[in-house]
């Protein structure tokens, strides 16, 4: 039985992104409780980003699409990564407010409720609203790993922020796609939303085991692009100058 929700024609509150390589097996399951979790409470569409997927991706996302008409699919030629697959989504999302969540199934789409509610009930003043993972189910070495890089990330930017590695984020279209672009943007969000002056919301999740598959990241290539994105948004934040207070004089006439 297919469902219809919305159509293309109907406004779009929430556009729920999800960067994928190479998780078909994670397609139908993970899409499953998107919807278990959103159907109902707001009119929102799934943009999947599929970031040159070389398995059957294409083809689950394509039958997908024939039972949601609010299922998109963008493909990307050749893979470019995590930051410019969501930032492909964002561009293309319909919605004011825009959710992220990885697509191996490690994030619990029950949880988007309380990130898009959280960013509603916040007001302008949140730019981000975070998911910080509890009961990891990572390996010991990739927790220490990200721990130790959340810990020299955090001493150098200042952004409070405990865990930038869950993929469970919620934010304003406008406000992400006005930030400076950079391969790893995704990894930066709370100390870039903070250098615009917004404020930064958490939301406690539950992470679990991936359903299938295998993880697409290695720590060594994460280790040497992290340390240079790192100084780099260092000196974007250390760079920003006051936003001015713009106001338009009229000619009396």
């Amino acid at each position: 039985m297919s469902v219809d929700l919305p159509s293309p024609d109907q406004a779009v509150a929430v556009s729920i992104v999800v960067p994928v390589r190479n998780e078909a097996d994670n397609i139908a399951p993970l899409i499953a409780e998107i919807a278990a979790a959103l159907d109902g409470r707001w009119a929102y569409e799934i943009i999947y980003v599929n970031d040159g997927s070389t398995d059957a991706t294409a083809e689950q996302l394509a039958a997908a699409m024939t039972q949601r008409s609010n299922l998109r699919q963008l493909r990307h030629a050749i893979s470019t990564g995590q930051s410019a697959a969501v930032r492909s989504g964002v561009r293309a999302a319909r919605g004011a407010i825009v959710a992220t969540l990885d697509g191996d199934g490690q994030n619990n789409p029950a949880f988007l409720p309380d990130l898009i509610a959280t960013l509603e009930k916040g007001g302008l003043r949140i730019g981000l609203v975070a998911g910080q993972r509890v009961g990891r189910k990572d390996t010991g070495f990739k927790k220490l790993q990200s721990r130790v890089a959340n810990a020299v990330r955090s001493s150098i930017l200042h952004d409070g922020t405990r865990d930038t590695g869950c993929g469970l984020k919620a934010f304003r279209r406008e406000v992400f796609l006005a930030m400076p672009y950079f391969d790893g943007l995704h990894r930066f969000l709370p100390a870039l939303m903070r250098r615009e002056g917004f404020e930064i919301a958490y939301v406690d999740v539950i992470d679990r085991p991936r359903h299938a598959g295998v993880s697409n990241y290695g720590f060594f290539d994460r280790l040497w692009i992290g340390i240079l994105d790192l100084f780099g948004v260092w000196w974007l934040i250390h760079r920003k100058k006051p936003t001015p207070v713009v106001t338009e004089v009229f000619s009396h006439e």
